[in-house]
């Protein structure tokens, strides 16, 4: 399983696409922690969330980013925290969208997460109970076709982020 700089190194060298499903209602991630606290005291984003740098390094060479987070009603703490980041994630060229369970149910989807490159190459996501990433797992390509369905199906039912936030 690949993660530290070797999972990092996937998204300097992919060349079109990176696709994100996410599933997960907490993710334990010791960079965001400070923000993450500030943000439950009230203190809200640091400025620099207002256009994620992360996301334009890859949409400045012309890539697409996108996610689909299967999320549910009512959210989670660090849900709202993530979703008040998203912003700047779309306004550095991420197209973002929302599936809630709450609302809507979907059929087909699986229940974790994975990254999809270039319609080439998926990587599962493994992540312990409190949600803490352990590392991705390249899947066979036998298992791409699978995948690119799993794909097309959260954004064919995916709510585009402005009109969930709206709602």
């Amino acid at each position: 399983m690949l993660k530290g700089q070797d999972f990092s190194r996937l998204f300097e060298t992919f060349e079109q696409t990176a696709f994100r499903l996410e599933t997960l209602a907490v993710y334990d991630v010791d960079e965001e922690r400070e923000e993450f606290e500030d943000f439950l005291a009230g203190k809200g984003l640091p400025p620099d969330c207002s256009e994620n740098p992360w996301v334009r390094s890859m949409t400045d060479l012309g890539k697409q980013v996108s996610r689909v987070h299967v999320l549910r009603s009512p959210l989670s703490d660090y849900l709202r925290y993530e979703l008040a980041a998203y912003p700047g994630n779309i306004k550095a060229g991420e197209s973002i969208g929302i599936i809630d369970t709450a609302c809507q149910q979907v059929v087909g989807l699986p229940d974790h997460d994975f990254w999809l490159f270039d319609d080439a190459k998926v990587y599962r996501m493994h992540y312990t109970e409190s949600g803490q990433f352990i590392g991705a797992e390249l899947l066979p390509a036998d298992r791409l076709p699978e995948y690119r369905q799993y794909r097309d199906i959260a954004q064919a039912n995916a709510m585009p982020f402005g009109e969930y936030t709206a709602a």
